[in-house]
């Protein structure tokens, strides 16, 4: 058995939004399971996208779903997205942080760092945080 671990983002209501969002930037097509296709929740919320899955031709693997109502939503601050790669990765890299930036909030452009790398900070329009870094890009 080969384990792994994946990142599974919550979202109020924007599952869907985000994880088409997801796909245009990564690639890939996202898959969508509703809680009323489960018979689960309120029918208010029989909309709500109780699993959506990306898997991307580049291999990442993105999974998440709406919160219902009835749940917490707490902002994951403490908890960031980070994609690295070496200087081959290099535009594949700074296209995933443009793309994920339109729409959302650059706390540092991904720009030569100290320790010689590039890397950049965002919340995408969705508030998940992003760091991305590409390695042995100093000179």
């Amino acid at each position: 058995m080969t384990v792994q671990l994946t990142p599974y983002l919550a979202f109020r209501s924007e599952a869907r939004e985000a994880f088409d969002f997801y796909a245009s930037v990564f690639g890939g097509s996202p898959t969508f399971s509703t809680f009323g296709e489960f018979g689960v929740g309120t029918p208010d919320e029989a909309e709500k996208v109780m699993h959506a899955q990306l898997a991307t031709p580049s291999g990442l693997l993105l999974m998440g779903a709406d919160r219902p109502d009835s749940y917490p939503l707490e902002e994951a601050s403490s908890v960031s997205l980070s994609l690295f790669g070496g200087p081959d990765d290099a535009e594949t890299l700074t296209g995933w942080f443009d793309a994920l930036a339109e729409g959302g909030t650059v706390h540092e452009a991904l720009s030569q760092a100290p320790w010689g790398d590039s890397f950049g900070m965002l919340d995408d329009r969705f508030g998940q945080h992003w760091m991305v870094n590409v390695g042995g890009t100093a000179a």
